[in-house]
């Protein structure tokens, strides 16, 4: 039992994308595409319920294709923010066939690309406008494919504000400000090492 129990961990190596927007950008749409790739640990509680940490690379953002031929104003505008992120859930086991999970993440600010009417903005990650830190309430469910591999659809959607931007009218006579928000799901293979050890792990230690 003893050596059965050093096991009880089960590791995550995870591979997918994002559908992506940015609440409060005036722009609207899951129209951004990202990576959402990393690794994860998993924590049996018993029989029904897991813990969940992972670290990824999580892509979020926003865009928006050219809404008029004007040389100046075309509307086109693309975000790409990079964020190494750390998602904490705990999910419920129905039977292992599907596993259903909330929880929140945290996410660091690593780089970000931004342009407007496709010209680039010089933004980065030190001087804003941009919030470096981005806590994120998910929603989560797995389900099981074959063996060890699992299909995963996620949601998530930022707790505090990403940026708070001023806006303007093409013609500088009315302006407005709006607080934005990521808001995103994923969808993801990902792969359990060591579920058979515990599965094991939890009947020793009954």
């Amino acid at each position: 039992p003893t050596a059965i129990n050093a096991q009880i961990f089960m590791g995550e190596a995870i591979l997918g994308g994002n559908i992506s927007q940015v609440d409060g950008d005036e722009v609207y749409g899951f129209k951004k595409l990202g990576i959402n790739a990393g690794a994860g640990a998993i924590l049996p509680l018993g029989e029904h319920f897991t813990l969940g940490v992972e670290v990824l690379l999580n892509q979020k953002g926003s865009r928006q294709k050219a809404q008029s031929n004007d040389s100046i104003i075309t509307g086109e505008y693309k975000l790409r923010l990079n964020y190494l992120e750390v998602p904490v859930l705990l999910h419920y086991n129905d039977k292992d066939r599907a596993y259903f999970g909330l929880g929140l993440s945290w996410g660091r600010l690593a780089s970000i690309e931004e342009y407007e009417h496709g010209q680039k903005i010089n933004t980065t990650t030190l001087d804003g406008p941009y919030d470096r830190d981005d806590i994120n309430f998910l929603m989560d469910i797995k389900l099981r494919v074959y063996k060890s591999l699992l299909f995963n659809v996620r949601y998530a959607y930022s707790l505090k504000k990403i940026r708070t931007r001023e806006f303007d009218s093409y013609y500088g006579n009315n302006t407005w400000t709006r607080k934005q928000f990521n808001n995103l799901w994923s969808f993801r293979l990902v792969y359990v090492f060591n579920e058979n050890v515990s599965k094991r792990a939890r009947r020793e230690i009954k």
